[in-house]
Parts: structure tokens; sequence; C-alpha cells
């Protein structure tokens, strides 16, 4: 629970920058583009897009994530705008949702979906992070763990291990388990994981 914890605060942090400087960012680039090429009536064009993008999107972000209308309006909103940072932050919410309801074969496509998309590093992490999990619930945990294995982010190995001991343990593999735990905790986890020495701790006394 505290590494899923911290995942939601990594997106509500990803989404907060976008709301705040997505469309300047677009707006940045286009405008430097216009000035190069002279290309005034685009530049225009792309600008009051990403307007448009952003507003949509804050709409969007703020509505419950287990509504079915919001799920209806994520999904469209790749038809409407071109913006695929706030598309990938938009398809989170839609994989989150379809977790709640219990959908997890569109969560993990969704997911996929995301990061075959590799609009931002940090996303891609999270989304990562989650279509192992949910990879897990269905059973797959080989499958789940090699998901794992895709993390190389050095700042999330803690999490990435402890998630991989979690799996481990469900498959019943309580010594690889050790191994994966004991890492994550080297790797600074306890910090972000109060759970995790016990975990350890745990399967050292069984």
């Amino acid at each position: 629970m505290e590494i899923y914890s911290t995942e939601e605060q990594q997106v509500d942090a990803i989404k907060q920058f976008w709301k705040d400087y997505g469309t300047s960012v677009v707006i940045g680039a286009v405008v430097g583009l216009g000035g190069l090429f002279g290309w005034n009536y685009y530049s225009d064009h792309q600008v009051a897009q990403a307007e448009a993008a952003s507003e949509s999107f804050q709409a969007l972000s703020s509505q419950n994530t287990a509504d079915a209308a919001m799920l209806s309006a994520a999904e469209s909103f790749a038809k409407e705008h071109g913006q695929k940072g706030y598309q990938s932050l938009l398809e989170l919410l839609v994989a989150k949702s379809a977790v709640e309801t219990g959908d997890l074969a569109k969560a993990e496509a969704t997911l996929k979906t995301i990061i075959a998309t590799n609009v931002d590093s940090s996303i891609v992490l999270i989304a990562t992070m989650r279509l192992a999990r949910v990879q897990a619930e269905q059973g797959q945990y080989a499958t789940a763990i090699a998901t794992l294995d895709q993390v190389t982010d050095v700042a999330s190995a803690a999490q990435r291990d402890e998630l991989k001991g979690d799996f481990l343990v469900r498959q019943g593999e309580t010594e690889k388990a050790k191994i994966a735990y004991q890492t994550a905790v080297e790797n600074g986890g306890t910090m972000t994981s109060p759970t995790l020495q016990m975990k350890l701790d745990n399967l050292n006394k069984a």
C-alpha cells in the first residue's frame, strides 16, 4: 500500500506539472518553430489546440475515476486533441478505473499502450509498475516479474524489488523473495515503505 501511495504522489506531481506548464511547453515549441519558419497561422492554430487540450485535461482529471462517463470521455480525448502527455495521464486514470471495476484485461491493455507511446519516462515508469501488479492479479507472476525487470531506474530499484518479493511470496518462492526484499532494503526501501523490513523479518522467522 505504501508503494502505491508513493506512485499516486508521483502521478499527482506529473499531473500538476502538465496543468501548470503543459500549454506553455507546447506554445513555446510552436512559437519557436513559427519564428524560424514563419508559420504564423500554424502557430496560432497549435497554440489554440494546446490551450483547449489543457482545459479539457483539467476538467477530465478532476472527475471521479470510477465514473464510467470519465472512461468514455478520456478515451475520446485522443480523437479531439493531439497532446500525448495529457493523453497518457488520462490513460493512467482509465487503467485505474478498469482495475477498480474488475476489468483487468482493459487495465493491462491500457497500461501497455502508455508504455508503448513512451511520451514521458516518469509516466512509463509508473505504468510499468502498475502493469506488473495487474499481471500478478491475473496470476501471471512470471510475466509480472519480467515486466518489473524492465525497470532500470536506480531511484525506483527498491520499489521494484519489493514488488518482486511480493510476487515471489505469492508464488511460494520464499528464498527468492528474501533476496528480493533484502535487495530492496539495501537500496533504501524502508524509507518509503515501512512494512518492507517486516516482510523480510517474517520470512526469516518462517
